[in-house]
């Protein structure tokens, strides 16, 4: 059974740093697409980065140049540093992993942006 698990959510300053780690189980990770998202309350779920297995990576504008995906097949780990972090950065982070056929998806973490 493949399980990811996220870590490194927080409370944390505007203008902050943080970064989540997301550990994929039972599957090797060096086909999947690997993915974070984020929900705010009463939002809708968006895509914030994307890594395929090539390393070409996709960000939503509003956090291009704040945010940088990486992953690191051999730890099954996808990463998502966060930098000048503002309040509307909060939300609940969820990670997941596409293979073929099938998504797979984590828990979420709470981050938290304070003024």
């Amino acid at each position: 059974q493949v399980q990811l698990m996220e870590s490194g959510g927080g409370l944390v300053q505007a203008g902050g740093s943080l970064t989540l780690s997301c550990v994929v189980s039972g599957s090797a990770i060096s086909s999947a697409v690997m993915n974070w998202y984020r929900q705010a309350p009463g939002k809708q779920r968006e895509l914030v980065a994307r890594i395929f297995s090539s390393g070409t990576t996709y960000y939503m504008d509003s956090v291009k140049g704040r945010f940088t995906i990486s992953r690191d097949n051999v730890k099954s780990a996808v990463y998502l540093q966060m930098s000048s972090l503002k309040p509307e950065d909060t939300a609940v982070y969820t990670c997941s992993a596409v293979f073929p056929g099938y998504q797979v998806w984590g828990q979420g973490i709470q981050v938290t942006v304070s003024l």
